[in-house]
Parts: C-alpha cells; sequence; structure tokens
C-alpha cells in the first residue's frame, strides 16, 4: 500500500513540475513602455510559440494586422513585443510584417520576416491575456 501511495505522490509531483515548466515557457515579461495602454513594464503575457520544444504552436506564415507579436529584431538586441500594422511582400513575394509599439510615433524601422516571430501574445474575445506587474521581479533580477 505505501509503494502505490509513493508511486502516486511521485507522479502528482512530476505532473506539478512539467506544467510549472509549460507555464513559465508561455509567458513573457514586458519590459518597456512601448505597448502602453495595452501592456505596461512588469506585465506578464501569455504567449503561444513557434516553437516549444519541436512542437508548432503558431505558423508564423498566418499572422494578421492586429496580431500583437514577439520577435527578433534586426535593430534591437533583445525580443520585441510590438503589434502588427500591415502585412506585405517583398520584391521576392516573401511575406513579410509591418510592426509598431502602440505607444510609439511611428512603425519601428525594419519589416519583420516570418523566420524572425517567436511568439504570439494570446488573445480571448480581442482582448490580450496578461497578469499585471508580476514580472517587476524579473526585470530587476535581469537589472532591465
Amino acid at each position: 500500500m505505501t509503494d502505490r501511495r509513493e508511486l502516486l505522490e511521485a507522479g502528482a509531483y512530476l505532473l506539478l513540475l512539467l506544467l510549472a515548466i509549460t507555464a513559465s515557457q508561455h509567458m513573457n515579461v514586458v519590459v518597456s513602455g512601448s505597448m502602453e495602454p495595452v501592456f505596461y513594464r512588469g506585465d506578464i503575457v501569455i504567449i503561444e510559440k513557434t516553437d516549444f520544444f519541436g512542437i508548432s504552436e503558431l505558423d508564423p506564415q498566418t499572422l494578421k494586422v492586429g496580431d500583437i507579436i514577439i520577435y527578433d529584431a534586426t535593430w534591437f538586441p533583445e525580443p520585441v513585443i510590438h503589434r502588427v500594422i500591415k502585412v506585405g511582400r517583398d520584391a521576392g513575394g516573401e511575406k513579410y510584417y509591418v510592426t509598431k509599439g502602440d505607444n510609439n510615433p511611428s512603425p519601428d524601422p525594419a519589416p519583420v520576416y516570418p523566420s524572425q516571430v517567436k511568439a504570439r501574445v494570446l488573445t480571448v474575445n480581442s482582448q490580450p491575456v496578461m497578469i499585471p506587474k508580476v514580472g517587476y521581479l524579473t526585470i530587476w533580477l535581469k537589472g532591465l
């Protein structure tokens, strides 16, 4: 009886650990005010990823105007969280996105290609899913 109980307890701990890892991989801390008033510095956004341990939760070719994405910018050293404001095609026919922070006066300085997109902020009823201010500890620990 004790062996079965210990096995169930170990299984429960393993399940909790897997859930915690999965949840933490689907959160991103906002580190600037470029998306205010939608997100503020220190908010945590819930995301769906283009590559989650080999699983594609999001096809970056299917993004549309209004989506808020996280991408590797060519013009900034850290990932950027901004909104898609235009979808276009370059001279070679490759799709690209024009992005902009809601609080910024102009679009980002370079187009975003699908290969640069890492995630999209999850929305429910057109509202981004986020946890306010909880990310300040992460910002403080990283010195941002």
